[in-house]
């Protein structure tokens, strides 16, 4: 120990901290997961048939956008919390990024692309245009989706936990909360909110005058 500097002492101990963690992460790296056989999966998307052969675990949102081009659907996160790629089964929303695209097999799937109805616009597409409601794009697809099946959950009466009186029987109450509430689950980066919520509210109010 007499021939060993300190310095030298201090620089080989510092060298084999930086070592160590290296050496156990890549003795601790698992191996490469094989790729999982192919299955066919039919799927009904805009009211077409679509069969596919693709692994078990392609997503549904990938399943729309790699294999059938149907690139409205926009992936965002890829964790479920930016609502950039909410679809439509079964007439509820869904993000297709948490959905496996096999498990969706004899439902219902509709995207954006699917709303117009003989090439005229669905009333939100044409409410969010009038509206603004929209700066870049990129999470509107997402967020008429999802508005789309807000509007059929307040034809239901369907309540909200902005509700004010969940017992009353009837028509609830659209208000600026119960409209920021449903659609709490789609982010806009830009911030356009207050259009957005505009924009609900004028298809909301055009769907009672159909009706």
């Amino acid at each position: 120990m007499n021939d060993v500097t300190r310095r030298g002492f201090v620089g080989t101990a510092i060298g084999g901290a930086v070592l160590a963690p290296a050496c156990v992460s890549a003795q601790a790296s698992p191996p490469p997961e094989a790729a999982a056989e192919p299955v066919s999966v039919t799927l009904t998307v805009n009211h077409q048939q679509h069969v596919l052969s693709i692994e078990p675990r392609v997503t549904l949102l990938d399943a729309l956008r790699e294999r059938l081009q149907l690139t409205g659907t926009k992936k965002g996160c890829d964790h479920g919390q930016c609502g950039a790629c909410t679809v439509l089964v079964n007439g509820r929303r869904v993000n297709s990024c948490l959905r496996f695209a096999m498990m969706h097999q004899g439902d219902e799937i509709t995207t954006v692309e699917g709303l117009a109805t003989d090439g005229r616009l669905h009333s939100v597409q044409a409410a969010f245009i009038e509206h603004d409601g929209f700066q870049c794009g990129y999470c509107t697809p997402g967020q008429i989706c999802s508005a789309v099946a807000l509007l059929d959950e307040l034809k239901a009466n369907t309540v909200s936990v902005a509700t004010p009186d969940v017992s009353k029987t009837g028509p609830i109450d659209v208000t600026d909360d119960e409209i920021r509430e449903r659609m709490s689950g789609n982010i806009c980066r830009c911030g356009a909110y207050p259009n957005i919520v505009a924009a609900v509210r004028a298809a909301y109010q055009q769907q009672g005058q159909r009706a």
